[in-house]
């Protein structure tokens, strides 16, 4: 039985109220190529006390009546812009009060792990986001049309 999203993310909400962390299955194309939907798993944790979220960190946010996992792009005063890594045009917005925890761990199929605050993933994330967006926006067809999403 499925859970509607709605109850699921109240839940995840709550359990991260908790201070415990919570594991979610990727859906969606929007961070591709860094995840990728029914592949990756993510470990999501709320910040902790004197925590603040950062530019680059990928979060779990409320978004117009819906749970969004996208990257900071940037902050303006009190309010943080967001997109996915595989969007070069889709921004959103919200406030601190509107982001829940991020994504502090990413789970290959294979079992492997890769820590975001390791050098591995900031690698990767600084590589893919330093590509010119025309560049991003062909390679992300390409894979797509190669069937890799």
């Amino acid at each position: 039985m499925l859970l509607p999203n709605e109850l699921f993310f109240e839940q995840v909400e709550a359990v991260l109220a908790e201070g415990q962390p919570v594991q979610i299955r990727m859906k969606g194309h929007s961070m591709r190529p860094l995840l990728r939907n029914d592949r990756d798993r993510v470990v999501v944790r709320a910040y902790g006390a004197g925590e603040e979220p950062q530019r680059g960190d990928v979060v779990l946010f409320r978004y117009k009546g819906r749970h969004v996992l996208h990257r900071i792009v940037a902050r303006r005063g009190e309010r943080f812009l967001l997109a996915g890594d595989g969007n070069y045009r889709l921004r959103e917005e919200c406030s601190r009060a509107d982001i829940a925890g991020r994504v502090v761990q990413v789970i290959r199929p294979s079992g492997r792990t890769l820590s975001c605050d390791g050098k591995h993933w900031q690698q990767l994330s600084r590589r893919w986001l330093a590509l010119p967006e025309g560049l991003r926006r062909f390679l992300l067809r390409v894979l797509w049309h190669l069937g890799i999403r």
